[in-house]
């Protein structure tokens, strides 16, 4: 059986390793990493205050010690919440903290009992652990891999039982001490030992699946506008091409073009150009529904995939967006930029490829570019008919 002297040792080794796991991450710039290295941290400066108790003065391996676990907690929850992009309650934070370090001294200096500073502890890193758990499990960022999630959340729901479990001992079993050789006391010993070692292994698969994330949005993303990449808005359009047959809804496609934007590059030069097609699409997406999907295929030319809409439907959102652009002025060092957008509409029929959708939609728009653009259409052509691409 270990002793409680080895234990604290080995964690300290722990507790190392992973501070440098997580601290080689700091250079990712994910939110929350900054607060989980102060947290692993906070426990190597408690772990040799623990060792040394009877040795230094209480005020230390006590009253410090448990200050500074109380410290770490509350800022792997900070982390959490930054990491997920929730408040992290600061002022709260300090707030237990602070009164965890007045229960230590008041257990210690004012009345002496051990027992209770367990159960203080015990209750605020439970709590604090139920806090984690309830932050990661409601607020898991869509589009990700549940089970980083899942095994944080877990983790922290068995810790924060576990701290509760020992409060009960030790309010019940009057004889346990914190620092015996029992193998009560060393389980106990154990179970927080490795909270932190295993809570930070669990942030470093939380931030390898946003890192990963991250990358493959910036694949997915034209680097210029932050509209979808050609390649991945043809392939969720096939997606959505499943869907809307296995649900039996409708889904159209709009092709747009920004009218004379060699004009537009040829007046305000190609960083004017840039910014225009860069603000146009902040004013696509500000304008679509979250469901809406929005890709640029190349120049100035941009589709925007409607799920569960018909041509009626098509052509109500179309013709907003061509007004919303009619009244949306640039503004940059290059002047003021005023443009217009053309658009054709087709939906999809049953049996179709998204080929020949996106040539029918490409025709619309061809006919309202000869049409005098500012102007949007729908494929009113036979099926097999062809038309030059739009210009």
């Amino acid at each position: 059986m270990l002793s409680p002297t080895a234990l604290l040792a080995i964690t300290a080794l722990l507790s190392l390793m992973m501070l440098f796991v997580i601290g080689s991450l700091l250079r990712s710039r994910v939110p929350g990493v900054r607060e989980w290295v102060w947290a692993n941290i906070g426990v190597l400066g408690a772990l040799p205050l623990f060792a040394l108790r009877g040795i230094i003065p209480d005020l230390l391996s006590i009253v410090a010690a448990n200050a500074l676990l109380m410290f770490s907690i509350a800022a792997y929850y900070a982390g959490c919440a930054r990491f997920l992009g929730r408040p992290a309650h600061w002022h709260a934070l300090c707030v237990a903290i602070a009164g965890g370090a007045a229960a230590m001294l008041y257990w210690r200096y004012v009345t002496e009992d051990e027992t209770m500073r367990v159960v203080a502890v015990s209750v605020i890193h439970g709590t604090a652990d139920l806090a984690i758990a309830l932050l990661v499990l409601r607020h898991r960022p869509p589009n990700r891999r549940r089970y980083n999630y899942w095994l944080t959340g877990t983790l922290a729901l068995l810790f924060g039982a576990g701290h509760t479990l020992r409060g009960i001992l030790f309010l019940t079993t009057p004889e346990l001490q914190v620092f015996s050789s029992s193998p009560l006391s060393i389980a106990l010993m154990t179970l927080g030992a490795i909270v932190m070692p295993a809570m930070t292994m669990a942030a470093v698969l939380m931030i390898h699946d946003a890192m990963l994330a991250s990358a493959e949005d910036a694949a997915n993303r034209d680097y210029l506008t932050g509209a979808l990449s050609r390649k991945h808005f043809d392939a969720l359009a096939r997606q959505e091409m499943t869907r809307a047959l296995q649900r039996g809804w409708p889904l159209s496609l709009i092709l747009i073009d920004l009218d004379h934007f060699k004009h537009i590059n040829d007046t305000h030069g190609h960083a004017g150009g840039d910014t225009v097609l860069r603000e146009f699409v902040r004013m696509m997406r500000a304008n679509l529904r979250d469901p809406d999907v929005l890709g640029r295929l190349g120049g100035e030319e941009f589709a925007v995939l409607l799920p569960a809409t018909d041509t009626a439907g098509a052509m109500h959102i179309a013709d907003r967006l061509r007004m919303r652009a009619n009244q949306h002025l640039v503004t940059g060092p290059f002047g003021v930029c005023h443009y217009t957008i053309s658009g054709g509409i087709a939906t999809w029929h049953e049996g179709e490829t998204f080929e020949q959708l996106t040539m029918r939609a490409d025709r619309a728009l061809y006919a309202a570019k000869i049409s005098g653009r500012n102007l949007m259409l729908t494929d009113v052509l036979p099926a097999d008919e062809t038309a030059p691409e739009a210009g």
